[in-house]
């Protein structure tokens, strides 16, 4: 028999899903009462017999070619076409006709009219199904469908009489019956718990949550075409390497068993790309993914993305002209995306854009403000940052616990991150020149001033979006520069600070002088799409254990 079976009874109406019961409620004898989920589930299970064995349907599908988005349907609706059907339904038919495909979001069974939403990728479209315009075993699978379930629907463009524009259905068949009840009747998670670990259920729950990992993509997509753009080679480096280098980081560990080799999860890409410069690649990227084995919170996942760059013959100030443009670039292309569709929160102009970011109206206008170290340093202290007695009393004061004893540059971090980058303007997007030398071991000292590198740093809203350097490429000096951070942690950050042997033979055969630049691509897409954690921005972020309690 075909995919529509003949009339038989309906199964038992499913349980009235709009109840409200406590799972954990104790009943009157003390006893825990049923996860009424149970009974939906069941309900819906009995369902699955029922269109298997007297629809002899298979719930669960196979190819179909010729599908469109529910957006591409919709924008094909003919109001010409539609308004001369109505008038004579006997006449030609030159409605559109589209085949879609979606996830039942709402259903409403009207007796001789079925009326359902589906949801897809592009958005929602209205489905409606007419017991006078289809088969009989279609219309009968049409009133059995629950929400969740995916669906294929094809039939003409047109309106409802309220207006609503739907495809009239006279094909309907399932694809995949959903087993397992909706979320708040498919009105959205509103639990981030929930929303994180069911991903799968609130990409498509939520709007929001899949539109935001489309312009990730988008973002992406961009930011590697504007590379390309100016001569990049994008490039792949090791993600397990023997050891982590380019960064003070802990690595994640892991074990080869056939080489009897420990590994480390990169934690950046810095020294491969630039081996490969060594090599003679003058202009690479990397679009990446990083693992550093700390900690999690709104701005941080233990996985994360990152794109580095390395130009041969260039500087950190080439570097910072790249960054602005191409930030510019990525801000004004999702602003024109945001206001395409509607998104009212936008300002600015088309080469000024102001996007909203937790609350912060951040202003991409270009020039980007700079602002200097030691000049923000001084502002928040009140002290030098070269005079060592007055950052230990300032270090003391803040109640920082090893300021007596800690090297002065690294103290001098601790205390500019602590107070002195609160002073830069959130609103605009900001770079922050001339950082110490004792903590950039791979940055070029300045000439004038070796206490001090060619290295800057870009912060939007509060938020470090990543730095640059002018890299050293004197191996002599760099070993030292190794050396003298490694004797400047503590021993817990020299468990994780290493001294690449390798890397610096690299530099012995000759690297060119270059400019250097890592960005948090993750901390980007936050910014454009005004994302507040960064779990918003990543497809499947690093979730504790159930129960553990915690964000």
């Amino acid at each position: 028999m075909g995919r529509y079976g003949p009339t038989e009874p309906s199964p038992a109406p499913l349980p009235d899903r709009n109840a409200v019961t406590d799972s954990n409620a104790p009943e009157a004898d003390g006893s825990v009462a049923a996860d009424p989920s149970a009974d939906l589930i069941a309900a819906r299970r009995q369902k699955l017999r029922f269109l298997r064995q007297e629809l002899e349907i298979d719930p669960y599908g196979g190819r179909v070619e010729g599908l469109s988005s529910l957006a591409r349907a919709r924008n094909a609706f003919d109001a010409d076409a539609h308004e001369a059907f109505d008038a004579d339904p006997e006449g030609e038919d030159r409605r559109p006709r589209m085949l879609v495909s979606g996830r039942v979001m709402q259903h409403r069974d009207m007796g001789k009219l079925v009326f359902m939403t589906l949801r897809d990728h592009t958005g929602d479209l209205q489905v409606s199904v007419s017991k006078a315009q289809c088969e009989a075993g279609m219309f009968r699978l049409a009133k059995k469908l629950d929400y969740g379930d995916v669906v294929v629907a094809g039939g003409p463009m047109g309106q409802t009489k309220r207006g609503e524009t739907c495809v009239w259905a006279d094909r309907v068949e399932i694809h995949a019956k959903s087993l397992v009840p909706p979320p708040e009747k498919w009105h959205g998670l509103s639990d981030p718990e929930i929303r994180f670990r069911r991903r799968y259920v609130d990409l498509h729950a939520n709007p929001d949550a899949i539109r935001t990992l489309q312009d990730r993509s988008r973002i992406i997509s961009r930011m590697r075409a504007f590379m390309e753009r100016r001569d990049f080679l994008e490039v792949e480096t090791p993600m397990m390497q023997p050891m982590a280098g380019g960064a003070a980081a802990r690595p994640f560990v892991t074990h080869h068993n056939t080489l009897d080799l420990d590994l480390s999860l990169r934690i950046a890409p810095e020294l491969y790309l630039k081996r490969l410069m060594v090599g003679g690649l003058p202009r690479v990227f990397e679009i990446n993914r990083n693992f550093r084995n700390e900690g999690v919170d709104r701005t941080h996942n233990p996985e994360f993305t990152a794109m580095e760059v390395y130009e041969a013959f260039g500087d950190c100030w080439s570097m910072l002209e790249l960054t602005e443009s191409l930030l510019h670039e990525l801000a004004v292309a999702s602003a024109s995306d945001r206001r395409a569709r509607g998104d009212e929160e936008v300002g600015g102009t088309d080469e000024a854009p102001v996007i909203p970011f937790d609350d912060i109206p951040v202003n991409w206008a270009r020039p980007f403000v700079q602002v200097s170290y030691s000049d923000l340093f001084l502002e928040a202290t009140g002290v030098d940052l070269r005079d060592e007695e007055g950052v230990r009393a300032k270090g003391l004061e803040l109640g920082i616990g090893d300021a007596a004893t800690r090297d002065h540059w690294l103290l001098v971090n601790v205390i500019f991150e602590e107070v002195a980058e609160a002073l830069i303007d959130p609103a605009r997007p900001t770079f922050v020149t001339g950082y110490p030398s004792a903590i950039s071991p791979l940055t070029r000292p300045v000439p004038e001033d070796p206490d001090f590198c060619e290295r800057w740093d870009v912060f939007v809203a509060g938020m470090e979006v990543g730095p640059s350097y002018t890299e050293l490429n004197d191996p002599e000096i760099q070993q030292a520069k190794f050396a003298e951070q490694l004797q400047g942690a503590d021993d817990e950050d020299q468990a994780f600070r290493t001294l690449d042997e390798d890397f610096l033979e690299a530099l012995r055969v000759g690297m060119p002088p270059a400019g250097g630049l890592g960005l948090g691509v993750d901390r980007i897409v936050m910014l454009l799409t005004g994302q507040r954690t960064i779990r918003e921005v990543i497809a499947f972020p690093l979730m504790r254990p159930e129960g553990s309690g915690g964000e």
